[in-house]
Formats: C-alpha cells, sequence, structure tokens
C-alpha cells in the first residue's frame, strides 16, 4: 500500500518534464512577440559565428542618418550567418506541432478502431485488425516518399503521413484495453439499464482506456520529435529556409570539426524535450500499473 502511494507522487524527473515543456510550448507560441532577429535574415558577414559574439552595424535610420545597429548572436550562427537562437525557438514550433499532431491523429482515430473492435469482435474485429496489419507491413519510408512525391514536402503533408502509420498501434492498445472491459460489471449493468452501445463506449469504456492512451501517446510525442528530426535530416521532412531541429541538425553536420555548436545546441534542445515526454509517459503508466494493481 505505501508502494503505490508512492508511485502516485510526482517526484523531481516529473515536475522537470513538465516545467521544461511548459516553458517550450509557451516560447514557441509567444515566438512571434519577442525581439527576436528574422529566422532568415543570413548575415554573410559572419557566417559559423561562435556563441556570444556581438556584432556591429553602420545603418540607415528613417531619417537617413547613419547609426550603429547592434547585434548579439547568443548562441552564434549557422553556416549562413542565421540566428541559432532565432531558428532555435521558431524550430520548436514545427517539431511541437508534428510531434503532439501526430500522437493526437492516432489516438482519435485508433481509439476509435479499437474500440469498435475489442467491443463487437467478430467480423469487424477481423476486418479491423487485418487493415491495421496491411499498415503495419507497408514500408514506412515509402509512404513517406510516395506523399511527398505526390502531394509535396510540408507540415500537412508530413502529419497525415505519419497520422496514417502510428493509428495501427492506437488500434491496438484500445482494442487491448476495451477487451479488459467489455465485460466487466459495470458495463453489463449499464446495458441492463438499457444504455445504447455508443453510450456504452463513451462513457463507461472510454474512461477507462484514455489514460493507457494517452500514456502511449506522451511516449509518442518524443519519438514523433526524432522521426520529424530524422526525416528533415534526410530532406524528407520541413523544406528551406523554414527551421526545424532536424533541419538544424543537418546543417551542422558539414561543420562538426570548425562548428560544432550549430548541430549541439538543436541536438540538445530536442534531447530535452523527448526525456521530457518520455518521463511524462513513465509517470502516466506507473498510474495505471498502479491502478491495476489495487483491483
Amino acid at each position: 500500500m505505501a508502494e503505490s502511494f508512492h508511485k502516485k507522487i510526482p517526484g523531481i524527473s516529473f515536475w522537470f518534464s513538465i516545467t521544461w515543456i511548459i516553458l517550450v510550448t509557451t516560447i514557441a507560441i509567444c515566438a512571434d512577440f519577442l525581439p527576436l532577429l528574422e529566422y532568415d535574415h543570413m548575415d554573410w558577414d559572419n557566417p559559423e559565428a561562435s556563441p556570444g559574439t556581438c556584432v556591429e552595424k553602420q545603418v540607415n535610420d528613417n531619417n537617413g542618418e547613419q547609426i550603429y545597429q547592434k547585434k548579439i548572436y547568443l548562441l552564434g550562427t549557422d553556416t549562413m550567418g542565421r540566428d541559432i537562437f532565432t531558428r532555435l525557438i521558431f524550430g520548436t514550433r514545427i517539431s511541437l506541432t508534428i510531434g503532439l499532431a501526430v500522437p493526437v491523429i492516432g489516438l482519435i482515430f485508433g481509439g476509435i478502431f479499437g474500440m469498435l473492435a475489442g467491443f463487437y469482435r467478430g467480423k469487424i474485429e477481423t476486418v479491423m485488425m487485418a487493415t491495421m496489419d496491411i499498415i503495419l507491413a507497408f514500408p514506412g519510408i515509402v509512404l513517406m516518399l510516395a506523399i511527398t512525391f505526390y502531394l509535396g514536402p510540408g507540415i500537412k503533408n508530413l502529419v497525415i503521413a505519419l497520422g496514417i502509420l502510428v493509428i495501427p498501434a492506437f488500434t491496438r492498445v484500445a482494442r487491448a484495453n476495451t477487451l479488459k472491459f467489455a465485460q466487466s460489471e459495470f458495463v453489463q449493468a449499464a446495458r441492463m439499464m438499457g444504455q445504447k452501445d455508443v453510450g456504452i463506449m463513451i462513457f463507461e469504456i472510454l474512461p477507462n482506456i484514455l489514460i493507457p492512451m494517452a500514456a502511449y501517446a506522451l511516449m509518442l510525442v518524443g519519438y514523433m520529435i526524432m522521426v520529424e528530426g530524422v526525416l528533415s535530416f534526410l530532406g524528407l521532412g520541413v523544406q528551406a529556409p523554414v527551421p526545424s531541429w532536424g533541419g538544424m541538425i543537418a546543417d551542422g553536420k558539414e561543420v562538426l570539426d570548425q562548428a560544432p555548436f550549430i548541430a549541439l545546441f538543436p541536438s540538445f534542445i530536442m534531447f530535452l524535450t523527448v526525456l521530457s515526454f518520455n518521463l511524462m509517459g513513465d509517470y502516466l503508466r506507473n498510474l495505471v500499473d498502479t491502478k491495476e494493481g489495487q483491483l
């Protein structure tokens, strides 16, 4: 009993994760309101500038008078002289959008398909699970290449392609958990009281399978952020000059010996973000395990 109680108490890892996720999300949302340079502004006089580089330039103001403009590249510049700090912040939008949107698609459609398969069984279950097996067997990289070729690269098409690929996994999670509750006493009681199948699935089964699916979704967020990074690294993700963490890492791979910070900073931010979502998923999974152990 004491052990299960301690599992429910959030530890340091939980508070670190939630704090980092809130911080990163807030910065991404408020990026347009921050005093930042344009993410595609190129300073050809200062490519691969080291972190903390201060630059003064003579420019003309609105009255035509010459003034000195001071810029500080907090995290340095990349090979094209673009501010790494600015690109990290705007790249957060892309990585979080893909990382969060893809699991949401899987959660919604996979949850519906999984509940239907686990609740009705029979032919419905056979057809749905066979369809999911076909999607799982289809090479994901081929689907990505096909969508990129026919629809073109972009965030929307990337989210659709990845969303299709994760639906089978969510379907299996939803089906497995639905099977545990479909024949439970509270479901039988609801059916005897005249509640329809749709109401039983929404009000009786869904609340019980939502936490396990949410735990899996949080784990998948971190994985999708890494997938976006790999696809951008391979040129299948977001296209330049729009920044993403994977694209920034790809830009810095050629100058690792001269300016390792170009790839190091986005790699470190990606590492912390993926770690935070994984720790959050572990916490939710521990809650589910504790709840099941008490039943």
